[in-house]
């Protein structure tokens, strides 16, 4: 009887446990670099480094960041098991005429495959311009210059930012005196001017053309400026104001509510056809109410009428929010200035605790933003002031895992 032949298998495939089998190969890897922007953290590549067709982004994302992840912590990746950590950034030479550098947002699930171009993140801005220096992607005036102005056009939504910060030797200044709600210690100061925000995926400061519109019951202000948002007042869900996160996330029905409420806003702003169809990361939603009064007896952990304008607890990608999108202040500081909004009924005939604009009190502190609107009317622009810092550069790998089934 002649012996039956031996038949080897490539040397990149092995069997597993279970029967399955999985195709080893060596693991990809591109130049990246991950910095820390507000309250937020990405994943940063220069758009040359990537492939050519936006396609083939998502899997090199999702690659990095670790998801999708059942077990939502994404361990095999650099995100952090929250939206909020779960971003990347793409920077390159400008398309538009008005500014220095393109920038492209993109949020990722966490458990699922999501892939989302569909809004900015105002938080990770402010290290876009950091970002740009760093990589010498925006080249400084004199070589000695102590400081930069980087006008950055947002891809997701077409508008433009301006960014100014310190420089040390040509890099962005990391070490400053200035801190922000959210985040330990002191760091530079980044200015971020949101020019003519209004309209980012809309084209209206007011996309409904109401200030305030009834949607399951519940009154809501639908308003675009950064991105669009949705306000919805605490009292009328019969929750208090000064809710935490993991209060919010607890709450029996609280999230699936507004989640309803949130994608039938979509459809009334016409961001799709149908709820379903409205994407997880916008329009964005936020809970608003007015602080508590600084003589009440009830102040411990609470916010007070003599810290802050107005209370906000805003959800991203159906998580609550450890602090708030920056991108959501802005739309906040533009309703306070919208008779008849949400925001506005709340905040209307009373002093603000700065004149520079509207103090928020958010999850994890306070935010100063401010809005400024022309002799017609219009918003004209929004600012912010945040910190950033580069964590660190190099190169990041990932791996495309096939595993098929030896059936």
């Amino acid at each position: 009887m002649s012996r039956p032949s031996l038949v080897r298998l490539p040397a990149r495939t092995s069997f597993a446990a279970t029967g399955r089998r999985s195709l080893q190969t060596k693991q990809r890897a591109l130049p990246a670099a991950y910095y820390r922007g507000g309250t937020s953290r990405a994943v940063f590549f220069k758009d040359e480094d990537l492939p050519r067709d936006r396609e083939d982004w998502a899997p090199i994302f999702r690659g990095v960041i670790g998801s999708p992840d059942p077990y939502g912590r994404q361990l095999d990746g650099l995100g952090g098991g929250i939206s909020s950590l779960s971003k990347v950034c793409v920077v390159g030479p400008s398309t538009h005429r008005d500014a220095d550098v393109d920038y492209t947002f993109v949020s990722l699930g966490i458990k699922n495959t999501d892939v989302d171009y569909s809004s900015n993140c105002g938080n990770m801005i402010s290290a876009v311009g950091p970002f740009a220096v760093d990589s010498q992607l925006f080249p400084l005036a004199q070589r000695n210059a102590h400081s930069a102005s980087v006008r950055i056009h947002n891809t997701n939504t077409g508008k433009i930012i301006h960014a100014s910060f310190p420089v040390i030797d040509g890099e962005a200044a990391a070490s400053g005196d200035f801190a922000i709600d959210g985040v330990a210690g002191t760091a530079a100061r980044v200015q971020l001017d949101f020019i003519n925000p209004a309209g980012s995926a809309t084209g209206k400061l007011l996309p409904t053309g109401n200030a305030t519109d009834t949607i399951d019951g519940i009154p809501a202000t639908c308003i675009d400026a950064a991105n669009p948002c949705v306000f919805v007042r605490a009292g009328d869900l019969g929750v208090d104001g000064n809710l935490t996160p993991d209060e919010i996330a607890a709450h029996p029905d609280l999230l699936l509510r507004l989640d309803s409420i949130r994608r039938q806003a979509g459809v009334k702003m016409g961001l799709a056809s149908t709820p379903d169809a409205i994407p997880g990361s916008v329009p964005k939603i936020c809970l608003v109410a007015a602080p508590v009064a600084s003589d009440s007896r009830d102040m411990e952990h609470k916010q007070t009428s003599t810290e802050i304008d107005l209370l906000a607890r805003a959800l991203s990608v159906g998580q609550p929010h450890k602090a708030v999108p920056i991108t959501v202040a802005l739309a906040l500081a533009a309703a306070a200035r919208v008779p008849g909004s949400t925001v506005a009924d709340l905040v209307s005939g009373k002093n603000p605790i700065d004149d520079a604009g509207i103090t928020i009190g958010h999850a994890s502190g306070n935010l100063l933003v401010g809005a400024s609107f022309d002799a017609d009317g219009a918003l004209a622009s929004a600012t912010v002031f945040r910190t950033a810092r580069r964590l660190f550069e190099g190169r990041i790998f990932w791996k495309n895992d096939q595993v098929c089934s030896t059936n």
